[in-house]
């Protein structure tokens, strides 16, 4: 290891030991590896196709593309705010250690780090569950097997088990996975994209990829309607804390974490425009996609395009993104799991927090996410609709819960001490429109999302939401008062480490 390795190893210990922890997890990512992870999680081949068939039918092409724009900007400028927020406390923690440090409340830490939970533990479930119905789909083109409900679920269940042993092995064997994602999503958005575009035969007009508005939700108002399609831009762009999750594990934390944020963001929206407006482009038959036997819309555009041979190529390179990206969140996921219970906030808080000798991973906090995300999907059995409001739950939870450390540095004004990636002067406008827009995003998603509204159709996510508060609220009367602690500020040496003075 060279000196300036090692210089830089002891400042990101020191600016932790400054938060109050002692250094227990691996530090072997770079700053592209930190980026790598959020890129991952994002993942516009998992998000952008697995809710394209919800895209086609709540709005159609016009907002899924417009939505894509608008959520994918306002995402970019949330994303620099909470990028600032990062910088300043890069821990494990994340949101919830942010705002119990900017507010100086334990109530304020408890309720973000349960809704960032809450987030984390929906979009394992949300990412896995999508790539299920993406292979049942192939296997239906491969070998004829009728895509049902079950086998979908089991499909399901040994996603999150290859995804509970991928991360059981340590964040070496994550951060090389995640790194070969960026190139494999990249090359798989230019590649579906390319073959679409030059294949022989009819395309949309722009008119149509543009313009045209598809209503297939029951509901009257166009505004409604065009509000709910932005879900799919919403979940999609769900998942860039993963950089600050993994600070702890990566080198320069205070500035390649907030880097891999902005980056992340950044590059997800051009890709991401570049493949819905491909895809919409192709569309031979809007209804004959819409209904297609596969249950999965892409499949049927690329089989219509390209030929039943290179769709199930294609949609190989889809699935292998999904993989990717359900391996990315449950790293995240198992770290904000592992911070939390190191706090003393979860049952069982001992165990969970527990960092294996061998790989110093908390290989005891990845199965418990595996386990959760399967409870998560099992109304998917019975309900029709358990799918879209499992994504809802993804983006109701981490949404608002990003938006909370960026109102309290909004709050603490002067008082809070930046790190050294910041916004400088424009923290205060970009921190308000962000957070304005996280309050309408999340009224928006616990909106009714088909007419008539019954049992099967109905919207669960708010009284999901109100659940998790209710069930959190409890524990912290119970439990949570008395065991949960964020450990106090370092040594003043290690405080100016936090700050960047030593470099």
């Amino acid at each position: 290891m060279s000196a300036r390795t090692a210089r830089t190893l002891l400042d990101d210990d020191a600016a932790l030991r400054a938060q109050g922890y002692q250094p227990e997890l691996a530090r072997k990512m770079g700053g592209f590896g930190n980026f790598a992870i959020s890129f991952s999680v994002i993942c516009i081949l998992a998000g952008g196709m697995t809710l394209f068939g919800f895209g086609l039918n709540t709005g159609g092409p016009a907002v899924m593309v417009w939505g894509w724009v608008v959520i994918g900007f306002m995402t970019l400028l949330l994303g620099l705010c909470l990028a600032e927020v990062t910088s300043a406390y890069p821990t494990s923690g994340g949101l919830y250690f942010m705002a119990e440090r900017l507010s100086g409340s334990r109530g304020w830490g408890w309720t973000t780090g349960w809704l960032n939970l809450l987030g984390l533990l929906g979009a394992i479930c949300g990412i896995d569950f999508g790539a299920a119905m993406f292979v049942g789909a192939f296997a239906n083109l491969q070998w004829g097997v009728e895509p049902t409900v079950s086998t979908t679920f089991w499909i399901f269940v040994g996603i999150l088990v290859l995804h509970g042993l991928l991360n059981s092995a340590g964040v070496r064997l994550v951060n090389v996975l995640n790194s070969i994602s960026v190139w494999w999503q990249v090359g798989g958005v230019a590649l579906i994209v390319g073959m679409l575009t030059l294949a022989p035969g009819p395309h949309q007009s722009a008119d149509f990829v543009f313009t045209h508005f598809h209503n297939g939700t029951g509901f009257a108002s166009p505004l409604y309607v065009a509000a709910l399609g932005c879900l799919l831009a919403a979940y999609t762009f769900c998942g860039y804390d993963a950089s600050s999750h993994l600070s702890e594990e990566t080198r320069r934390a205070q500035w390649a974490a907030p880097r891999g944020i902005v980056r992340a963001i950044a590059w997800s929206w051009a890709a991401g425009f570049v493949l819905l407006a491909g895809m919409l482009f192709a569309i031979q038959d809007y209804a004959g996609t819409q209904g297609t036997s596969t249950g999965v819309p892409p499949a049927q555009i690329f089989i219509d395009v390209l030929g039943t041979g290179v769709a199930k190529g294609l949609l190989l390179i889809v699935i292998v993104a999904q993989l990717f990206c359900g391996n990315a969140e449950t790293a995240a996921a198992s770290r904000m799991v592992y911070a939390f219970s190191r706090d003393g906030a979860l049952p069982f808080s001992a165990t969970w927090r527990r960092v294996s000798h061998r790989t110093r991973t908390p290989v005891a906090a990845v199965w418990l996410c595996v386990g959760v995300a399967m409870v998560l999907a099992l109304p998917s059995l019975y309900s029709p609709t358990a799918y879209a409001a499992v994504t809802a739950i993804n983006v109701i939870g981490i949404t608002p819960a990003y938006a909370i450390p960026v109102y309290l540095r909004l709050r603490a004004g002067r008082s809070f001490r930046p790190g050294p990636w910041n916004l400088g002067i424009w923290s205060r406008p970009l921190g308000w429109i962000s957070v304005t827009y996280v309050a309408v995003l999340t009224v928006v998603f616990c909106l009714p999302q088909a007419s008539p509204i019954t049992v099967e159709s109905f919207n669960y996510t708010g009284v999901t939401l109100a659940v998790v508060l209710l069930l959190a609220w409890v524990m912290w009367i119970t439990q949570g008062r008395r065991s949960y602690r964020i450990p106090p500020l370092g040594s003043e040496a290690e405080n100016r480490a936090l700050a960047g003075d030593v470099v």
